[in-house]
């Protein structure tokens, strides 16, 4: 298992928490699922009954008496059955989806740390797939437990006929549940292989998908469709191998009980003819016999459903027990956020020594030579990240000593490949508004002209991850939204990419009179956004390398002109 939390479960707390969180439900269940195969079990024995009582006799009145008593079984165990089936998927259902808020949260928890290791789509696949099926350990729970029951009563009723069948039946099932464990643990293996598989599958597909439009731009559509190609048939092989390994599970739980059966079935025989046992009591032992079957699949199925749900479980509890990427802290920052901006010998990623200053109200731009020097900034300055060494400082305040979640509240980055969400494109940008600026911050983003191509202006519904909108119009209307939040300091990065160069030039000028008095730093290339800032700071190779106007810079740094103006 990956990570260093010491309070996030492992695998069997996962499993143990789903079942704990639904007791309840699950008692209910496995009582209501015992006195279902407890009826199932007393039917043949009640049947000997009749033999025994009411046909051998010929009393018509022990014959009535012992039908309305079978036809009081058949209704209880009728009734158990239906309502311990409902009881036992609600339990079910409710533990997959505590799992799966519990997994929500979890990713997006401020810290962060969850997506290490994993793609997007396999981190869905867990919280989908692995969630349902450590939650559907529930719904067949108390099914096993109803198998023992049925066992416990035949065995009872064998005693009663014939010592020699009873103990048969009660020393003879712990070596094959034992038996049927042992079998299960290929079955366990091979399962967790399959799910990881699939995981993986999905998340390339989710990349491939959200990335349809790059593909496509620069050709690579083939060499796609063959990566995937190549991670399908990994999951194939993989799930045909947990197909074969369920496959010999099942048969040899079925062989098992079918010997098993047949010993029980001849002794019974041998009995009877040796006059130990009446006709009614061999009738009985054949017919209990037979139903052992019943509960013999069900441990069959049962131990199948809880190898897959502890393999699910140990991936679920690596998502959770995942390291964070950033510490909780006790610090405070002020009630009234200045907004100065201080980086002291700041060490991350490429990043070296890197020593700068934003005062209060600045609208600074930052050109950094290499992307992986704009990413390790801004996951640095967000707190998505602490620096190796070094201090990032809010008005004096350090950022690795303040909970990250009171960082966000006032410091908000506005990623370059930011997502829109399902929902129209107003609640989209008023999804963290800060005051009432929504409309005055569509109009900065030239989000306003977005609405007004739409057939229902800003009401209209965007689809998932705002696909039914082109690249530009996606980028305002996310860049929009970071205006709208209007938080104390604001960091975009590379926000009007796709925006045509008259739009950017609009964009600029906005951004700088609506963000007047509030600390602005805009990671880009953009001449039209670096035109309107306070001044611009030049990354190159993990160093700050040069500082001063746009106009200046590209006059005077052959590095900083090639990098904005090629």
């Amino acid at each position: 298992m990956r990570g260093g939390n010491p309070e996030a479960p492992r695998a069997g707390g996962v499993l143990r928490g789903a079942i704990s969180g639904q007791r309840r439900q699950v008692v209910l269940a496995s009582v209501l699922a015992a006195g279902h195969q407890g009826g199932e079990a007393l039917v043949p024995v009640v049947i000997g009954l009749v033999i025994d009582s009411a046909v051998a006799t010929g009393s018509a009145a022990d014959l009535v008496r012992w039908l309305i008593v079978l036809a009081a079984v058949f209704a209880m165990l009728s009734f158990s059955y239906r309502f311990g089936a409902r009881a036992a998927e609600r339990a079910a259902e409710r533990a997959a989806h505590e799992l799966r808020v519990r997994l929500s949260e979890r990713v997006l928890d401020a810290r962060g740390g969850a997506e290490t290791g994993h793609l997007p789509g396999a981190l869905v696949n867990i919280a989908t797939g692995d969630a349902k099926r450590v939650g559907g350990v529930n719904g067949v729970l108390p099914f096993g437990i109803a198998g023992l029951t049925g066992l416990l009563v035949s065995a009872i009723a064998l005693l009663r006929m014939s010592v020699p069948l009873g103990l048969l039946v009660l020393l003879g099932t712990p070596p094959l549940l034992y038996l049927a464990h042992l079998i299960g643990k290929p079955l366990e293996r091979r399962s967790g292989v399959e799910q990881e598989r699939a995981a993986h599958a999905s998340g390339i597909a989710a990349d491939l998908v959200s990335g349809l439009r790059v593909l496509k731009g620069i050709g690579a559509e083939s060499a796609a469709v063959s990566r995937y190609r190549r991670t399908s048939r990994d999951s194939l092989a993989a799930t045909l191998r947990s197909a074969r390994a369920q496959s010999w599970h099942d048969g040899a739980i079925l062989a098992l009980t079918g010997v098993f059966i047949a010993i029980v079935a001849l002794v019974g025989g041998r009995l009877a003819a040796s006059g130990a046992i009446s006709v009614g009591d061999l009738v009985a032992a054949v017919g209990l016999a037979q139903f052992l079957i019943g509960p013999f699949h069900i441990f069959a199925y049962a131990n199948g459903e809880l190898a897959q749900g502890r393999a699910s479980a140990a991936r679920i509890a690596d998502v959770l027990a995942a390291e964070p990427a950033v510490r909780p802290g006790d610090g405070e920052l002020p009630s009234s956020i200045l907004g100065r901006v201080r980086l002291s010998g700041v060490s991350h990623g490429i990043l070296r020594d890197v020593r700068l200053e934003v005062a209060p109200g600045e609208l600074v731009g930052v050109v950094a030579t290499d992307p992986a020097g704009a990413t390790d900034l801004l996951a640095c300055l967000g707190r998505e990240a602490d620096p190796g060494s070094g201090a990032v400082e809010l008005d004096g305040v350090n950022l690795s000593t303040v909970d990250p979640n009171v960082v966000r509240g006032a410091i908000l980055v506005a990623a370059h490949d930011a997502d829109l969400f399902e929902g129209t494109l107003l609640e989209n940008v008023s999804a963290a508004a800060n005051g009432s600026n929504v409309h005055r911050a569509m109009a900065a983003a030239t989000a306003d002209e977005v609405a007004e191509t739409l057939p229902h202006g800003e009401e209209t519904r965007l689809t998932e991850r705002g696909r039914s909108l082109s690249g530009g119009q996606r980028q305002r209307v996310a860049l929009a939204r970071a205006l709208a939040a209007n938080p104390p300091v604001l960091l975009v990065h590379d926000p009007t990419t796709a925006v045509d160069t008259v739009t950017e030039a609009r964009i600029a000028a906005e951004i700088a009179d609506l963000r007047r008095d509030r600390t602005t730093i805009m990671v880009t290339t953009s001449p039209a956004l670096l035109a309107v800032t306070d001044r611009v700071l030049v990354l190159d190779g993990g160093h700050l390398t040069a500082e001063g106007k746009h106009a200046d810079l590209v006059h005077d740094n052959a590095s900083y002109r090639a990098a904005v103006l090629s």
